[in-house]
């Protein structure tokens, strides 16, 4: 019997996916099951933010897609994922955190890198420094230039 799609809790399954995405991320010894897992689970946390989430929702599935693509080394579907961002980033800045359009550089940053682009990944990395040094939270300001030394 099918699930009437107004009983599925798209936001619950966004968030739990994400989540899940983000744990197999930061695992060191992933076995290609997870690696699979990893990339299903960003994906269709994305679907689901796709159903029911805000630009920001949205735009930060784009960024994750990105990133789990840069960890499995796969260059052309990283900066697929990395220009989505952006381009949602950039439609809606009214919705976002001070934070998302410097990740969306980030994940540009590191796509580019994977694509052995280094002149274009240092530019983004430029780009999502000077937009990072105007983010508010000093909290979310760290995460990023943490996560941008890895790079």
């Amino acid at each position: 019997m099918d699930t009437p799609a107004e009983a599925i809790d798209h936001r619950r399954l966004g968030v739990d996916l994400f989540n899940k995405t983000w744990t197999l991320m930061e695992k060191d010894d992933r076995t290609p099951e997870e690696l699979d897992e990893m990339l299903h689970c960003a994906h269709a946390s994305s679907y689901h933010w796709m159903q029911v989430g805000t630009p920001a929702n949205r735009a930060r599935s784009e960024w994750q897609c990105s990133r789990v693509y840069t960890v499995l080394g796969r260059a052309e579907p990283a900066l697929y994922h990395a220009r989505r961002c952006l381009e949602i980033c950039e439609a809606a800045p009214e919705a976002l955190a001070d934070w998302d359009l410097p990740f969306a550089y980030e994940a540009l940053a590191r796509a580019h890198a994977v694509a052995g682009d280094a002149a274009e990944s240092q530019r983004c990395l430029a780009q999502a420094h000077e937009l990072g040094a105007k983010i508010e939270g000093e909290e979310e300001r760290e995460i990023l230039e943490a996560d941008l030394a890895t790079v």
